[in-house]
């Protein structure tokens, strides 16, 4: 296919984390043969590619974000002969896969870092980003997205390295271009392995400005403004799709944090690198000034507002890449519907929003479930390196004086809400594992799981089924042009997707109360789908329900 009709914009991506997806060998961890046994659940939900978190080698410091080698699968999630078996399972189904691709950082057990501090001179020795110095000397004010100052001290070659997350991830030096060579060879291989693209992690970190110059002290994250988006970034990652991609019928999407539409049109327009990317404006909308422990009220017109401006930002050069969840993220549904009395309608309705933007949508394990927020009572229940940083360094520095007293903020941000196993039934550990599972299940998974939700022919699998059925039917929820309606209504997100053949409009209100709007439409119109029943089809005057998502076939 050409650019402008390509299979990455017709699909809808549905992202596996598959420590949490299904455990087969009873050590409570997701493995790879867990995810070919559900593969006909993918199919039924007509998803057209599958996004994999890393399953690579991995002292898993970071759940796997911290590679050892990139050509090893971790025996934790099984061998290379389960990952063939997986990838031939999709194919067979139509369904593509695409990897994740860990590429501004490795493990500090990688075998290039035990190189590059064994023997400065050598030929790894300049694989990272190292700085001379004095061991209570930081060469500049970074900090790590995880707290903390970004560089440690290696006492082995008497240098600082630059880490933006944990300390077990140093960051690659991609000046050097052996460091590039070595990058493009693996993502080659893999596509030899016969993948369909990748999801590359924080890609547009990977060039740093010369002299790592001081970040703005009063940053969330100090020396983002630096890191994002460098000054040779589109530059190197042009050559790594030169050399890779665009040998081959392959996707690929960057997440790129701080990026602006501006920004987005340079990595994904006509001449940029990248398919498209993931931006975070929208899931910083409930950040007080940035502040991870301030939780903020956000509003519809915000949210609408943010969606729209990149829908219209990217209409005629780049694509969007939608997404409300993912691994990072709390649930959705708890963060911007009603896990509670309207569970069903505004996951419906956030599903509705995803599923009828213009962009390529991503769909996160369970959240076709309406997976929710995990209730976590103390800090032994959580894994993420994030927040246990936060708290411990909180802790050490007298910040806080308990756990108890950031409970409410870190349930609400932590990013093991997404991570915690999938439900599949209510047996015991919610058919996850028959051992211990390696994160506790949520304590709703009786009545929020796979099994009850297929049984019921009114559920948020059977609704999300049904709307991508019809993205697949309609190419105008593909290709079609996106014009926002209501733009001021503080509670209803309505939009008309229209091309040559066909013009359909979508209305919803992402509040728990009623929502009266009158529309700039006239003529006949068609229900398509809809989470409440509706008979009247005169959408002069509308009073839409809470949660209320409609689907309309306009003349």
């Amino acid at each position: 296919m050409t650019d402008e009709n390509a299979w990455w914009k017709e699909a809808v991506v549905y992202q596996i984390y598959p420590k949490s997806f299904n455990d087969t060998d009873g050590d409570g961890v997701g493995d790879i043969q867990g995810i070919v046994e559900k593969l006909d659940y993918l199919d039924d939900l007509g998803v057209d590619v599958v996004w994999l978190n890393p399953v690579y080698e991995s002292p898993q410091e970071d759940d796997g974000y911290d590679v050892s080698d990139y050509r090893a699968i971790d025996d934790r999630f099984g061998s290379m002969e389960d990952w063939e078996r997986l990838r031939d399972g999709l194919h067979e189904r139509d369904i593509r896969l695409i990897m994740d691709l860990v590429v501004n950082h490795t493990s500090d057990q990688h075998a290039w870092f035990t190189a590059s501090r064994e023997d400065p001179d050598g030929e790894y020795g300049d694989y990272y980003m190292w700085m001379p110095g004095e061991p209570d000397d930081l060469p500049n004010n970074w900090g790590s997205c995880f707290g903390g100052p970004a560089w440690r001290y290696d006492r082995e070659r008497e240098e600082w390295y630059l880490h933006l997350f944990d300390p077990t991830q140093p960051d690659l030096n991609w000046r050097n271009p052996d460091v590039r060579d070595e990058v493009a060879e693996l993502v080659d291989w893999w596509l030899q392995q016969g993948i369909d693209g990748f999801r590359m992690d924080v890609i547009n970190f990977i060039s740093k400005p010369e002299g790592l110059p001081d970040g703005d002290p009063d940053q969330d994250w100090v020396g983002l403004d630096h890191f994002a988006n460098g000054p040779h970034v589109t530059e190197y990652l042009q050559e790594l799709s030169e050399r890779t991609f665009d040998q081959y019928d392959a996707m690929a999407v960057g997440e790129t944090p701080n990026v602006s539409v501006e920004d987005a049109r340079e990595y994904t327009g006509d001449d940029g690198p990248l398919d498209m990317l993931f931006h975070f404006e929208h899931v910083r909308l409930d950040f007080v000034e940035k502040d991870w422990w301030d939780v903020g009220d956000w509003h519809v017109r915000e949210l609408k507002e943010v969606f729209s401006r990149w829908q219209e930002g990217l209409a005629d050069e780049g694509w969007n890449a939608l997404y409300l969840d993912n691994h990072d993220q709390p649930r959705s549904v708890s963060r911007f519907g009603d896990d509670e009395q309207y569970r069903y309608e505004s996951a419906t309705a956030l599903g509705t929003m995803l599923l009828t933007l213009r962009g390529t949508p991503f769909l996160y394990q369970g959240q076709e479930l309406g997976m929710t927020n995990y209730p976590f009572d103390s800090l032994d229940e959580i894994r993420d390196a994030d927040a246990r940083n936060r708290v411990l360094g909180a802790l050490d520095a007298g910040k806080i004086d308990s756990f108890e007293s950031v409970k409410d903020v870190v349930r609400y941000r932590c990013r093991d809400n997404a991570r915690t196993p999938m439900q599949w039934d209510d047996s015991e550990n919610a058919g996850f594992t028959d051992g211990s599972p390696w994160l506790p299940v949520n304590p709703n998974y009786e009545t929020v799981n796979a099994a009850a939700e297929r049984a019921r022919d009114r559920s948020i699998w059977t609704y999300h089924r049904d709307c991508i059925a019809l993205r697949d039917d309609h190419d105008v929820l593909v290709y079609g042009d996106f014009d926002h309606l209501v733009p001021d209504h503080e509670q209803v997100f309505a939009y008309v997707r229209a091309d040559d053949s066909e013009r359909v409009l979508v209305t919803l209100n992402l509040t728990a109360q009623d929502a009266l709007v009158e529309l700039p439409v006239s003529g006949a119109v068609e229900q398509l789908l809809g989470n409440y029943d509706r008979d009247e089809t005169d959408l002069a005057s509308l009073t839409l329900r809470p949660y209320e998502a409609q689907i309309y076939r306009l003349s």
